[in-house]
């Protein structure tokens, strides 16, 4: 399940990236983000600078700066935004790309059943989302589970 902060930062991401696919993009003010999401501004602004930081998006200061993306919404992975807001995404340690840690209760991981039924359970998972970009949410005719999400 993702938390409530993931589905900001795609609310926000989606806000920029409509605003990318205007005629004459401009960058947008959190107080712009925020009214267009429906997200709440005090949570906007460390969430923003996350993904700044991660190099998603650009921040400019000034009479007439704001937030832009930096990159393409096909070239922003739905799966490494989860991986920066949420950490890592494997239901168990021993399964983490980013974050592998052996199980302090476990004598051999070749031989854990839970270990075992969770990462079949989770490559079938990543196989899903690790194609997964903010272009297909941005898609008209994306999956419910995807507009569902963003609450699109």
């Amino acid at each position: 399940m993702i938390t409530q902060k993931m589905k900001y930062a795609l609310k926000a991401l989606l806000v920029l990236a409509d605003e990318a696919a205007t005629a004459k993009p401009q960058p947008l003010t959190i107080e712009e983000i925020a009214q267009r999401s429906g997200t709440p501004k005090r949570f906007l602004e460390h969430i923003l600078l996350e993904i700044r930081n991660a190099g998603v998006i650009a921040s400019t200061r000034g009479r007439s700066g704001g937030y832009s993306l930096l990159k393409k919404p096909a070239e922003i992975s739905i799966p490494e935004l989860l991986r920066l807001i949420e950490g890592p995404i494997a239901p168990l340690p021993c399964l983490s790309r980013s974050a592998y840690q052996r199980c302090e209760d476990c004598k051999d991981e070749a031989s854990c059943r839970i270990r075992k039924v969770f990462a079949e359970v989770f490559w079938s998972y990543l196989v899903i989302i690790e194609s997964l970009t903010l272009a297909d949410m941005l898609r008209a005719d994306a999956p419910p589970e995807l507009k569902a999400m963003t609450g699109g």
